[in-house]
């Protein structure tokens, strides 16, 4: 494959950004939603931010934002120099954002709309209900821990800390 000219690599990287930018600001803006649910007396009110934390992170931001980030990357690894596993943090990059996106349709993802169906269904007493309050704790922990990771990986892509496989023998 021919690789993107200087100028094709800084709208890649300009796109990817975006990208990325919207899947991490997205699950830290899901985060947030949840502290919203603290002093919630309404039904109504609880069913409609878990039903705005679904569609935020279905529609609108989180899984377009994390889709963009692996369809950047595999174009940086088609059309640039920079390969798929040439270096051990482009190596890293991949596990954390193929297992971030498969962790969010398999885990995340469902404990999320469990919630919101929950909520739908009984109300306010949700809050009190043990599956709503599993699936609350599970996507609250984890989802902390995803961010985190991915923030991480971050820094990993700026600091580029391991050498490449190639100079490491």
């Amino acid at each position: 494959m021919p690789n993107l000219s200087p100028k094709g690599v800084k709208w890649l990287k300009g796109f990817h950004l975006i990208a990325v930018g919207s899947w991490i600001g997205g699950a830290i803006s899901l985060l947030a939603l949840y502290f919203l649910k603290r002093d919630v007396t309404d039904g109504g009110v609880l069913f409609g931010i878990n039903r705005s934390i679904h569609h935020v992170d279905m529609n609108i931001v989180v899984v377009p934002g994390a889709i963009g980030s692996l369809l950047t990357g595999l174009c940086y690894s088609i059309f640039t120099q920079w390969g798929f596993f040439k270096h051990n943090w482009l190596t890293f990059k991949w596990i954390v954002t193929l297992t971030a996106i498969l962790f969010g349709t398999f885990c995340l993802g469902p404990w999320e709309t469990a919630m919101m169906e929950i909520s739908g269904k009984i109300g306010i007493t949700s809050l009190s209900d043990p599956a709503y309050l599993y699936n609350q704790q599970m996507n609250l922990m984890f989802g902390t821990l995803q961010v985190l990771v991915l923030l991480i990986t971050i820094f990993i892509s700026v600091f580029k800390p391991w050498k490449g496989k190639k100079q490491a023998t």
